[in-house]
């Protein structure tokens, strides 16, 4: 069974997005997870990795992702 770990945070879901490709690019197998309110569109997105891949994705969104 797989050990989820949260990566990334963001109440855009499109840079939640963004993330996933880039991990995905490299390799790893991210998921998203939604916790909007589906009226008010409140709350925000989770990009999940598995646990043992946490640190990498870390390095990998810290040298690769940039937001302005």
């Amino acid at each position: 069974m797989t050990k989820w770990r949260k990566a990334f945070t963001s109440e855009n879901p499109i840079r939640a997005e963004i993330v996933k490709d880039v991990l995905e690019n490299k390799g790893l197998n991210p998921v998203i997870v939604n916790k909007k309110e589906f009226v008010s569109q409140r709350g925000y997105c989770e990009v999940l990795v598995n646990a043992d891949e946490l640190l990498k994705a870390f390095r990998i969104i810290e040298e690769e992702v940039k937001f302005e």
